[in-house]
């Protein structure tokens, strides 16, 4: 790249404005050698489903706006984008911001989103072709904060990027946010004896009668991915999804469509963890797979029993991460209940920018405060994991 190329930002309303290829080349360079991406959620095909199943678009308060940068006519740089009209299916929770700047005589909504919608996985945002990170991240930053002071609308929120772009973002004069997850590290166990071998002897003991009590349920529990998934399978995780969602959310966020466009172009990128009792199934749980991640997604169920959901969504995606090489296991947000499961406490990044300068400062100050009640909180929690004194000191 000799001089400084003249970079154009165009906004686009529907991602069929823009060739699968030319997105992915951004969003997944590292699958052009036909492995898999680092992760599915920003790649073409799953943002399409959300948006070919309107789980976002009209009335989902999440209007599309991505945005692609051109260098010389050559797309080096996109990043899903959306307007909000709330913030629901988020999970940086920002309601009292929204609250203080309306009382304040401000209007929060519509504000920007630069995520994936309904999916707190950390992963690249500012999504750009090898060699233009520095010119293309930039660029993409300057050009949905203009859009933002275009149109007058409150901030812009970069959320789940990765502590790469958040330093970079820090730089730009982004405000940068640290939250808290749990994930389960591989430390190349070769099973998942291995795996209870470090932990100590009273939470080894917990997690196999756990398991055990969930292995009596009265049915068997099946791994399905790729062709394993079948279109059958959707009706039944449907019922599950719509139980956790109205008891959550209130509303589910995905479509039922969203699940049938899936089982066409993503089921190579799930795991779907079933209990079958009956010859039915009676609980479920969706992952994604990553290159070198498994992501935990969804969990539901029609019948109660002990311990199942603990099986389904930790200890099988586990089982999955140590027999295929998976280094991590991200179980989604919150819960303090994955500690005594080997799900440690991590740091989270996002980036925020805000169009009214005094309000901006409160927030900065917001943050600070934060940033060491987070880091507190994660050094406290780490203290009560299952793991014994001789394998944290290894891992140190």
């Amino acid at each position: 790249m000799d001089g400084s190329p003249t970079i154009e930002i165009e906004v686009l309303s529907t991602l069929s404005g823009i060739d699968p290829a030319e997105w992915d080349a951004c969003a997944c360079p590292e699958a052009a050698d036909g492995g898999r991406p680092a992760d599915p959620f920003t790649t073409h095909r799953f943002l399409a489903a959300l948006e070919t199943s309107r789980s976002v678009g009209p009335g989902s308060g999440w209007e599309p706006r991505y945005l692609v940068a051109r260098a010389n006519g050559e797309v080096i740089g996109t990043a899903p984008l959306y307007a909000k009209g709330h913030s629901q299916g988020e999970y940086i929770f920002d309601h009292n911001w929204a609250h203080a700047y309306e009382r304040a005589g401000g209007r929060y909504y519509p504000k920007l989103q630069m995520a994936v919608p309904f999916t707190p996985a950390t992963g690249r945002r500012l999504l750009t072709r090898p060699g233009w990170e520095e010119t293309g991240r930039a660029a993409l930053v300057q050009g949905a904060v203009q859009l933002a002071a275009d149109h007058d609308l409150s901030s812009l929120h970069i959320t789940f990027c990765t502590e790469g772009e958040a330093q970079d973002g820090d730089r730009m004069g982004l405000m940068r946010r640290w939250s808290q997850q749990f994930h389960w590290e591989n430390h190349w166990y070769d099973t998942f004896d291995d795996f209870l071998g470090s932990l100590s002897s009273r939470k080894r003991k917990n997690i196999r009668k756990e398991r055990q009590r969930a292995q009596a349920f009265g049915g068997e529990i099946v791994a399905l991915t790729g062709d394993q998934i079948r279109p059958e399978h959707w009706d039944s995780f449907w019922r599950f999804y719509q139980d956790t969602g109205a008891r959550k959310w209130g509303t589910p966020y995905l479509t039922r469509r969203f699940f049938d466009v899936a089982q066409d172009s993503l089921r190579d990128d799930m795991l779907l963890v079933l209990a079958v009792r009956g010859g039915r199934p009676v609980a479920g749980a969706l992952n994604f797979i990553g290159r070198e991640s498994l992501y935990g997604r969804y969990w539901g169920c029609i019948e109660d029993h002990p311990c199942l959901h603990f099986e389904l969504c930790y200890y099988r995606a586990m089982d999955f991460a140590i027999e295929h090489g998976l280094k991590t296991v991200e179980a989604g947000a919150q819960g303090t209940h994955k500690l005594a499961r080997g799900y440690m406490p991590v740091t989270t990044h996002s980036l925020h920018w805000v169009r009214d300068a005094g309000f901006a400062e409160a927030i900065a100050r917001y943050l600070q405060a934060e940033r060491a009640a987070v880091d507190e909180e994660i050094e406290v929690l780490t203290t009560y994991g299952p793991f014994k004194k001789a394998h944290v000191e290894e891992q140190e």
